[in-house]
């Protein structure tokens, strides 16, 4: 483990203003006098990053949506020092910034799942170069996180899902559902790319692909099951049959706090459970209804470039249909047309897969105009 140079964790937020960021914050006040926040960024709400920072007043922010937005976050990154750099950012936009983070020798406590999922050979080889850690901070991720390490490596993983708010819809239904029901999340309150990709259930696949890179497993040992209340954040199978779980109210800001902390224990209520009441479900995915979940098991398998062209494509299908473009099956059926296309070969470095995102994207495009 690095040995920092300060009493505090010196802490990067980016996408201070987003869900993660907002939790991340709030984790961050309750903690003060074990932290520091010395960079704030956000896309494009100023108003948002200038309140956030009046708490922390010596941090620098940065808007990285306007004219070189991005190179000044970068540079940012680069030079702020920081011990931890929480990714909050949302979609492919991430992977930069995680990727200078790490080169700057920082922790990189990794909301942006499309990170290792674009990149993960790529990222996962540069952070044992920097000697950092990449601390998972999806509930899922971190809950697996937290279990291997009391317990060994598991012959299975199994992540929960939701389900959304249409695991009980008709296919003919949910060819019916609109931008607003499919914003409707059941159980987390998230953006709008992240909620869409609930419903869908792409976000479980991009979850599979994430957790194959992070864990180092084949993607036929990652499991799937609904689980609608959100208290088991996921569990592993050992080689003996014996299941460990990870439980907590879903409230994302236990993840960040244990991402924060990596490797010392500290006072949470974030996600105390009250047993007196609880029903807990499971059930299989459906596959029919939910293909995304199927075409990312698919991308994994067959690695390479697929992966980065399976995210590029569902981003593209998202704000299409966040737009009114297209119905919401066309997601699946977008994606799924683009990952028929060859994309076997290996990413050499960061510019060939931002290079393949971009080629993805202008595929899907090409095809939602017909």
């Amino acid at each position: 483990m690095k040995k920092r140079t300060y009493d505090k964790r010196r802490i990067a937020i980016l996408g201070a203003t987003g869900s993660i960021g907002k939790s991340a914050l709030d984790v961050i006040e309750r903690g003060r006098g074990d932290f520091d926040v010395v960079l704030l960024s956000a896309h494009a709400n100023a108003e948002g990053l200038a309140g956030a920072r009046h708490s922390w007043p010596n941090a620098r922010k940065v808007l990285s949506g306007g004219t070189g937005g991005r190179e000044r976050l970068l540079a940012a990154i680069a030079d702020c020092g920081a011990d931890i750099v929480v990714n909050g950012i949302s979609g492919a936009a991430g992977l930069e910034p995680s990727v200078v983070a790490i080169d700057a020798g920082a922790d990189l406590a990794l909301a942006n799942k499309e990170t290792l999922v674009m990149a993960g050979e790529l990222v996962m080889r540069r952070a044992r170069e920097k000697q950092v850690r990449i601390i998972p901070v999806d509930s899922e991720h971190s809950a697996v996180f937290g279990l291997i390490a009391a317990h060994g490596a598991p012959d299975e993983i199994i992540l929960t899902a939701s389900g959304g708010p249409f695991r009980n819809y008709s296919i003919g239904e949910m060819a019916k559902v609109t931008p607003k029901d499919a914003l409707a999340h059941p159980t987390w309150n998230m953006g709008a790319k992240i909620t869409i990709d609930s419903a869908s259930m792409a976000n479980k696949g991009l979850e599979v692909i994430e957790a194959a890179r992070l864990f180092g497993f084949p993607a036929d040992k990652i499991k799937v099951v609904i689980h609608p209340q959100s208290v088991v954040h996921s569990m592993i199978r050992m080689k003996d049959g014996a299941v460990y779980a990870q439980l907590s109210r879903p409230d994302m800001r236990l993840p960040i706090h244990q991402a924060l902390y990596a490797g010392e224990t500290k006072p949470a209520d974030f996600g105390q459970l009250d047993f007196d009441c609880l029903t807990l479900e499971f059930s299989p995915p459906d596959a029919e209804k939910f293909p995304l979940l199927a075409l990312a098991y698919d991308a994994a398998r067959k690695g390479g470039l697929y992966p980065c062209a399976y995210n590029g494509a569902n981003e593209a299908a998202v704000a299409a249909f966040l737009a009114g473009r297209i119905g919401f099956l066309d997601i699946g059926r977008i994606t799924g047309y683009i990952l028929e296309k060859d994309w076997s070969a290996e990413p050499v470095d960061i510019a060939s897969v931002i290079e393949a995102d971009g080629r993805a994207r202008a595929m899907a495009e090409k095809e939602m105009q017909w």
